[in-house]
């Protein structure tokens, strides 16, 4: 089986810009183009050309390079049917269900709106594959700009459903402050204190916290785990819906 190829590699002030690479159909995609820069020198850096923008929704932080880049190497441009008139260069509309040919893989679509009225996920069940944008972060989720707390709930369950040993790519480097908020939520799982060490270490060594799994994630990030007993006490919420649970630690986080 051909090897699908990632790279990773920091844009802007705290995004990731991320790569990924058919060798044997010579293919390249980038997820999401935060700036024509950046993801010029990435390719650069690899020798790779441009083939495809993976769009997961239309902030200008995610979709800033794309006109450049298109201009550049005649890239095409998938990104959010929900979203299409907010995505510059957008020349292939997708949604819940479609897949997308890349070279010998397909990304299956996930409507994960919540961050943005109509943002997407690309899930590539193989090689096992995530790229979630700024739905699911490394023990975090996205500030609910365009969409409620029951939404956002709704879109991270479908990711929560995916095989745990998925990997998970996100949209920017937010680890180490999600690590300490997380722990306000609940201080007494040893996994989440584990892997805060953990992020804690490669942040103070300027490494990346990211790519990072859903079988981890289902374990310590606080926006997955509605129905810890621990979360659910120190919130005064025993047996709520899991949605409104989810909805009080992302009001917590906003506030903090």
């Amino acid at each position: 089986m051909t090897n699908l190829e990632i790279l990773q590699f920091p844009c802007l002030s705290d995004n990731y810009g991320v790569l990924i690479h058919d060798a044997s159909a010579n293919v390249t995609a980038s997820i999401d183009a935060p700036e024509a820069a950046a993801v010029t020198s990435a390719l650069n850096e690899k020798g790779w050309t441009l083939t495809h923008i993976l769009t997961t929704h239309h902030h200008a932080d995610h979709t800033g390079g794309n006109q450049a880049l298109k201009k550049a190497t005649g890239c095409t441009i998938v990104g959010p049917r929900a979203e299409a008139a907010k995505v510059p260069g957008i020349d292939v509309q997708v949604g819940e269900g479609d897949e997308v040919a890349f070279g010998s893989f397909t990304a299956k679509v996930l409507d994960t709106p919540g961050h943005t009225a109509g943002e997407i996920s690309y899930w590539f069940a193989d090689p096992g594959v995530a790229f979630t944008g700024d739905t699911l972060f490394s023990l975090g989720c996205g500030r609910l700009f365009e969409g409620t707390a029951e939404t956002m709930w709704n879109s991270l369950s479908k990711l929560m459903a995916l095989p745990p040993e998925t990997v998970v790519y996100c949209g920017h480097e937010y680890t180490l402050s999600n690590a300490n908020f997380a722990l306000t939520i609940e201080p007494d799982n040893d996994a989440l204190q584990k892997r805060a060490d953990e992020v804690r270490q490669l942040s103070e060594g300027g490494l990346a916290t990211l790519p990072t799994t859903i079988g981890q994630e289902l374990e310590t990030n606080p926006f997955l785990r509605p129905t810890s007993p621990e979360i659910q006490e120190r919130l005064g919420m025993q047996g709520e819906e899991s949605w409104r649970i989810f909805g009080e630690i992302r009001k917590r986080k906003d506030q903090g």
